[in-house]
């Protein structure tokens, strides 16, 4: 059989063989890709998360600290000499974890957070300067909480995840109204 007559059959090998490099190279692209995806989700998922946390905490002992200077909105009070380093290092705490976010997070879930935690920080200056207008207090819970709910809604569509979180709890709380009413 002369080379002319198995040419076509050579080819035929040539050709199967790139093909089927190819297709194994794309498919394991894809996977890898793919595979690397669900690894930044699982990532931005707790990165979001333990960024929340820091902030709700660095909230939690502003609120209280409010609590001692006489908002009722709040039960367990602590004293501001004991709070105010609390506070600080609760920031500094939020303030490693942003890092985080700004380096998993898209744009949108960025401006979110920025959002929460300068609202968060509103009620922080409220408390270190003492006594406060019991309107300001409220309003800066009701932008918090507003900030709050922008930011689980931004890193839930980032995240991909269907609806939206529920709401924020209404400020002040209804349960004081209804019990004084």
């Amino acid at each position: 059989m002369s080379l002319v007559a198995q040419l076509p059959a050579l080819i035929g090998v040539v050709v199967g063989t790139f093909g089927s490099y190819v297709v194994q190279s794309l498919t394991e692209r894809r996977r890898w890709k793919r595979q690397r995806d669900e690894r930044w989700d699982e990532r931005r998922f707790e990165t979001y998360g333990r960024y929340g946390n820091a902030v709700k905490s660095q909230l939690r002992v502003a609120q209280r600290i409010g609590a001692a200077r006489g908002f009722l909105d709040v039960t367990d009070s602590l004293e501001p000499e004991e709070g105010l380093p609390l506070l600080a290092e609760a920031e500094s705490h939020r303030a490693t974890e942003w890092e985080s976010v700004l380096l998993v997070g898209d744009a949108a879930t960025i401006a979110a957070a920025r959002r929460w935690h300068e609202t968060v920080w509103t009620i922080e200056l409220l408390v270190r300067e003492g006594p406060v207008d019991p309107e300001k207090w409220t309003k800066a819970h009701q932008l918090a909480s507003a900030a709050r709910d922008a930011f689980y809604a931004s890193a839930r569509r980032d995240l991909g995840i269907a609806g939206d979180p529920p709401p924020s709890g209404a400020w002040p709380r209804p349960w004081r109204a209804e019990l004084s009413g």
